[in-house]
């Protein structure tokens, strides 16, 4: 029997490794770029920093010490210089695309940070295997700018699965949609015709404003924004703004809201505030042919009926008044019921003198 070499014993102490296989090694030394470590063979294995992370700021120094322990996989047995080259974040991506196809079977919840965004979507990476979750399942609503998601934790499911084809479909909207109909569900439960309650303006038009109650929106129309007169709601309110309103009525899913609480109803006190007799001042708010409507108060509008304006003929309300003009005029009429005031300013002028009676003279022929 021939004896073997030094070299043939050496190499045959060493086991034998191939590509793909996944295999333990200690480290023995680490850069900001590259890992060594002895893998029991007779060459030692290198993994690079591409070959550890996706992150391309990583220093490697900062994740890993010599002495920790890892499980690599081999890429090449020799790279040409006589070293094993290993991968890391390549094992660590099949264990994740693991993770991920029993989270997708199990139809689980997963958490990741969001490490990329894209046009289309976000990439989070679960066990270092990347999600992509396209822009129109990021949200229940849409959002032109999705930068504000980088960095941040989002909880979503898969719903496709297909790594062969690198397609891992994460969908944060149906989480959302759901936690919103338990809102809806839980708020509807115990939300009542008449309850005060505080909202956040999410969305102004010309109509009115949506006021969002907490996982449900409610209409305050443009006509509930104040016993007054609104012109313009965008002027009123915007976006963010919160607000304490009155829940008008209920039917189905649609609420109606209203800022016109009873409590502020400025003919509650109408028999006192605006008695008949009364001297009052008021703004005139707009005319028509046969009168000028009179603001006395946000709300309540009275009548100025055009022979009421001057003791002295008026053609129309316009000759005389502008909009936007203050004036002193009398209650002469109050009718409750009907939310009816009848003004004259007529009332307040003095009555003009008499004319001295003409005197007979006596003319002697």
């Amino acid at each position: 029997m021939s004896e073997l070499s030094f070299e043939q014993m050496l190499d045959e102490s060493f086991k034998t490794i191939h590509n793909g296989e996944v295999v333990e090694g200690t480290v023995i030394d680490v850069k900001p770029e590259e890992i060594i470590l002895n893998i029991g063979y007779k060459a030692d294995g290198i993994i690079t920093k591409n070959e550890y992370s996706n992150d391309p700021s990583i220093d490697l120094t900062t994740v890993v010490s010599v002495g920790d322990t890892m499980s690599v996989k081999v890429l090449k047995v020799n790279d040409g210089e006589g070293q094993v080259l290993l991968t890391y974040k390549r094992l660590a991506a099949e264990k994740g695309n693991e993770r991920l196809r029993e989270a997708y079977e199990n139809k689980e919840v997963l958490k990741a940070t969001v490490t990329q965004i894209l046009g289309g979507g976000l990439c989070a990476t679960v066990e270092e295997a990347r999600v992509f979750i396209p822009a129109s399942l990021v949200s229940d609503s849409y959002e032109k700018d999705l930068s504000k998601y980088e960095g941040q934790e989002i909880e979503f499911v898969i719903s496709e699965f297909n790594p062969r084809r690198n397609r891992v479909i994460g969908d944060r909207r149906q989480l959302l949609v759901a936690e919103r109909a338990e809102r809806q569900r839980e708020l509807f439960e115990k939300l009542q015709i008449g309850d005060t309650v505080e909202g956040t303006v999410k969305n102004v038009t010309d109509f009115g404003a949506f006021i969002d109650l907490g996982g449900v929106d409610g209409l305050l129309h443009i006509s509930e924004m104040s016993w007054g007169r609104v012109e313009n709601p965008k002027k009123v309110f915007q976006v963010g703004d919160t607000l304490k309103v009155l829940v008008k009525d209920i039917h189905d899913t649609k609420i109606a809201l209203s800022l016109k609480f009873p409590e502020t109803n400025p003919w509650a006190h109408a028999s006192e505030d605006f008695a008949v007799g009364s001297v009052i001042q008021g703004k005139v708010a707009r005319m028509t042919d046969f009168g000028a409507f009179v603001e006395l108060a946000p709300g309540v509008d009275a009548l100025l009926h055009v022979s009421q304006i001057s003791r002295a003929h008026v053609e129309k309300p316009s000759d005389v008044l502008t909009i936007g003009q203050e004036i002193t005029a009398k209650i002469v009429d109050l009718n409750e019921a009907e939310k009816k005031i009848s003004l004259s300013m007529k009332a307040l002028e003095p009555e003009a003198e008499a004319a001295p009676a003409e005197t007979e003279e006596s003319v002697e022929e």
